[in-house]
């Protein structure tokens, strides 16, 4: 697995530990089996002082042990999808009694402010944000249940979809105004997408959602010098308000959604379980964790 996540756990006494896995895509479904499955595997992550950046780091969990805090992002799995988030949150919290659950939208820069290290080390300013394309209604990557996608409505007309494999198209700035000039009208969407940004540009205001971990999420207002900017972190039912370009398709809630999740992470138990055991029978394998 080349899917890169820190894992840090703050022991009682305040010290932390930084450990690596290479298993960050569904990790928010290893936290379904609470604390003790957790701190179980870390014997078989690799420990070495890796900070991941911005750029390298598809997820994240840390736990403090003493404040009982978890804190975790992910850029993929079930709490990254509109139609499973809320359940997975909820069988999250269960399987975590007395803990404070919260999901970071800034990353491993939030991971290093927590243990009190400096955001900046993982930070990549350099690089100038990789802008989004823009996906026709046709589009096959706009297929199936939960396509994704980060929806982009103007005003009380425009309605677009970019691909969401890219940094969110909020960090563009103003810039993203022309791109949408030659972008593919969607008309009204009810896609389960999984970011949006709803711009007004008359009175030079937005708002912005995202499901997943977004680098420098609060930074975003430099981005847009003049303008108001409103981050509405996962609260994507604000886009709806404000736009009548939005209304994604009924999906299911309560039990139905929870299987879903459940299934998925029984799914990735498994895998792991056949992961573990070629690990056990290969020359030599011993220390290589997932």
């Amino acid at each position: 697995m080349g899917d890169r996540a820190n894992v840090i756990v703050v022991r009682e006494n305040g010290a932390h530990e930084l450990y690596r896995t290479g298993w960050a895509v569904g990790i928010d479904l290893d936290l379904l089996e609470g604390p003790t499955p957790v701190l179980t595997m870390l014997p078989e992550l690799r420990q070495d002082g890796w900070w991941l950046d911005d750029t390298m780091a598809q997820g994240g969990i840390l736990l403090d042990l003493g404040r009982k805090v978890l804190l975790f992002f992910a850029w993929e799995g079930p709490s990254t999808e509109l139609r499973h988030r809320a359940a997975a949150f909820e069988l999250i919290r269960a399987a975590w009694p007395g803990w404070e659950v919260r999901w970071l939208y800034d990353g491993p820069a939030e991971l290093r402010a927590y243990v009190g290290l400096d955001p900046e080390y993982v930070r990549c300013r350099d690089a100038a944000p990789a802008s989004a394309p823009f996906l026709a209604p046709d589009d096959e990557d706009l297929t199936g249940p939960d396509p994704g996608g980060v929806l982009i409505t103007v005003g009380i007309g425009g309605c677009h979809v970019a691909s969401d494999a890219f940094d969110h198209p909020v960090h563009e700035g103003a810039a993203l105004l022309d791109r949408l000039a030659d972008a593919p009208e969607h008309g009204r969407c009810h896609l389960h997408v999984n970011a949006g940004i709803h711009l007004d540009p008359e009175h030079r205001r937005l708002g912005w959602w995202s499901l997943y971990s977004s680098p420098q999420a609060y930074q975003v207002p430099e981005s847009w010098p003049g303008w108001t900017v409103e981050f509405w972190q996962d609260d994507w039912e604000r886009h709806v308000k404000v736009s009548d370009r939005f209304s994604p398709a009924a999906f299911g809630t309560g039990e139905e959604a929870r299987s879903a999740v459940l299934a998925e992470a029984a799914d990735r138990l498994a895998l792991r379980t056949r992961n573990r055991a070629r690990v056990v029978l290969a020359p030599g394998g011993a220390g290589v964790g997932p």
